[in-house]
């Protein structure tokens, strides 16, 4: 083998271990690309889970290209931004509604320490966070006396109201 011949061999044997390196180095980006992007859509999904009902669940990103295809890493890094911009979004959704119920309970803790202070107030429970169409509300005891007298009290409603303008359709039943 001629001198020629094994600087050629080196030169392509050189290509081939930087072409390697790249290589590895564009999987190894595009792994921690991926991981990033997992981590934000579990975050995302807890956020999402936990404010439920109060938080909606996001929209589907409008796709740019249609079909399924090998991301390049310039649009893996635009779609780990986009879903990290849409975190924080939910993020400050999340806070917003935490000081919210947070508000409403101070709110109901001063209705039951001076119920006369907040007359005919009312806090739906879903202001605290809590399911179902239950209201809190100051209402006068003993009615117009009770209003008169100025003893006040704050009471739970039993729950949700029947629909308006439906009558009970339950059928009498016969007894032997």
């Amino acid at each position: 083998m001629t001198q020629s011949e094994q600087l050629l061999i080196d030169r392509d044997t050189d290509r081939a271990v930087e072409h390697g390196r790249a290589e590895s180095g564009e999987r190894a980006a595009r792994s921690s690309l991926r991981e990033q992007v997992a981590r934000l859509e579990r975050e995302l999904s807890a956020i999402v889970a936990d404010g439920f009902p109060y938080i909606q669940a996001p929209g589907p990103v409008a796709a740019t290209v249609s079909g399924p295809r090998l991301l390049s890493l310039g649009e893996l890094e635009r779609s780990r931004d986009q879903l990290a911009t849409r975190v924080q979004e939910f993020r400050r959704l999340a806070d917003r509604r935490a000081e919210h119920e947070r508000r409403a309970h101070v709110l109901l803790e001063r209705m039951k320490l001076e119920p006369a202070r907040y007359q005919y107030v009312r806090l739906p429970v879903n202001d605290l966070g809590q399911g179902g169409c239950g209201v809190w509300e100051v209402r006068p005891r003993l009615g117009l006396i009770g209003m008169l007298a100025g003893w006040w009290q704050v009471k739970l409603s039993s729950g949700c109201p029947l629909p308006r303008g439906s009558r009970s359709t339950r059928v009498p039943v016969e007894r032997i």
